[in-house]
């Protein structure tokens, strides 16, 4: 999959090149150059910055996964997690590795979420008999963390805050509300194509629990003004995040772990799979450079205003679909993309609060696939891609819906 997606990017910036030669733009040619250089030193910069914090995580995993902290948080989430991965036998580490990660992207903990969930990507492929074939298991995990909610997206605040937003935080159930299409949409998608049954008592009975649970933590952070929201949003993430590091150096510890030699194997195994990542990051980055700089996503949006128009359908939420398009691809470049729109159209117009719920609701699908399945040598995503894409629309979706319902 990923090698025909990979040769339609470049053909498509190649269609772009050419049109935009045909026009007169012949600056596009040093653009793309520009673009191919920029991908390379990009892809050895996110994989140097990863060096740290893949180390600093990995040496901490292997502490708790010794203390057995690792396995009692599995503990709560394995009976629906197994009957979402059947093949993964009980009390595997990923159940844990994988429950940990999905936390941490609903706590919005993104230096902790990479880190956790290429845990839980190595723990998979143990079980993996075609160690470059993705296995069911591995693609609903991807899906899962690609449009995984995230119960306060703090970032989006800051930036909606930076830019004179009367209210930064008025946004936060619409980009809740899409989120949670996503990955609703993302589940449905896997279980369809792999034949899961989601009507049992298992499932259904955790369901209900998380969704109780988020409707409780709707209103209770409804009823908080803006300032408060990121504070309760700042205090509980770090608490949870240092919570993990202290248990699992204390209980291991208490149990007669030797904490710094096994911090220091877990280390050495994240420094590896960092270095692991760089051709994979290069490939994905390259074909994304040429797309940006041969301006198919501009044509793209033009062609959708155009026919958007010819259907007499209101087109204010074109103006953010730069943020939606991007946002699959590259996440700095969605965020340059909601800041340009905000700086044009305003932060609080239609299309400035449209492409903060784009930013907040959807992933970099692309660059967590390459990132992932890289980390354990997997060519072959099967629907991995599909599911995300599907996920990814389902959130953009919803998320043109509900900013049409709640300022339209």
């Amino acid at each position: 999959m990923l090698n025909r997606v990979w040769l339609v990017f470049f053909i498509i910036a190649l269609c772009a090149i050419g049109l935009q030669l045909l026009t007169g733009h012949v600056e596009v040619l040093s653009a793309a150059v520009a673009a191919l250089f920029a991908s390379a030193k990009l892809a050895a910069e996110i994989a140097l910055g990863l060096v740290g914090v893949l180390s600093l995580w990995m040496g901490l995993m292997r502490l708790g996964e010794k203390a057995g902290v690792v396995s009692a948080i599995a503990f709560v989430f394995e009976p629906l997690l197994r009957r979402l991965m059947p093949e993964v036998p009980k009390g595997h580490p990923a159940f844990g590795s994988m429950t940990m990660n999905l936390t941490a992207n609903v706590f919005g903990l993104d230096n902790a979420a990479t880190p956790l969930g290429l845990k839980a990507m190595q723990d998979l492929q143990s079980l993996n008999p075609m160690k470059t074939v993705a296995t069911n298991a591995q693609i609903l995990f991807l899906v899962l963390n690609t449009s995984s909610v995230t119960l306060v997206p703090v970032s989006v605040f800051l930036y909606r805050a930076q830019q004179g937003a009367a209210a930064p935080a008025d946004i936060f159930l619409p980009i809740l509300l899409a989120t949670s299409a996503s990955t609703l949409a993302g589940l449905l998608t896997v279980a369809l194509v792999q034949r899961i049954s989601l009507f049992n008592t298992v499932v259904l009975g955790y369901g209900a629990l998380m969704l109780s649970g988020l409707v409780a933590s709707v209103f209770y952070l409804l009823s908080l003004s803006a300032s408060a929201v990121g504070s309760v949003s700042t205090v509980l993430g770090n608490g949870v995040l240092l919570a993990l590091v202290f248990s699992f150096v204390l209980v291991a510890a208490m149990r007669k772990v030797a904490i710094y030699d096994e911090f220091i194997e877990g280390a050495k195994d994240g420094f590896a799979q960092s270095i692991q990542l760089i051709p994979y990051l290069l490939a994905m980055l390259l074909a994304i450079g040429l797309l940006r700089a041969s301006g198919a996503l501009d044509y793209l949006l033009q062609l959708i205003a155009a026919g958007v128009r010819i259907l007499g359908f209101d087109t204010r939420f074109v103006d953010a679909l730069p943020t939606a398009l991007m946002k699959p691809f590259s996440g700095s470049g969605a965020r340059a993309m909601m800041l340009e729109t905000m700086e044009h159209h305003g932060v609080d117009s239609f299309a400035g609060r449209l492409a903060a719920i784009f930013q907040g609701s959807t992933e970099t699908t692309f660059y967590v696939l390459a990132v992932y399945f890289g980390s354990v040598g997997i060519r072959h995503g099967r629907h991995a891609l599909a599911c995300g894409l599907t996920a990814d629309f389902a959130g953009i979706s919803a998320a043109i819906g509900v900013c049409y319902w709640f300022y339209g």
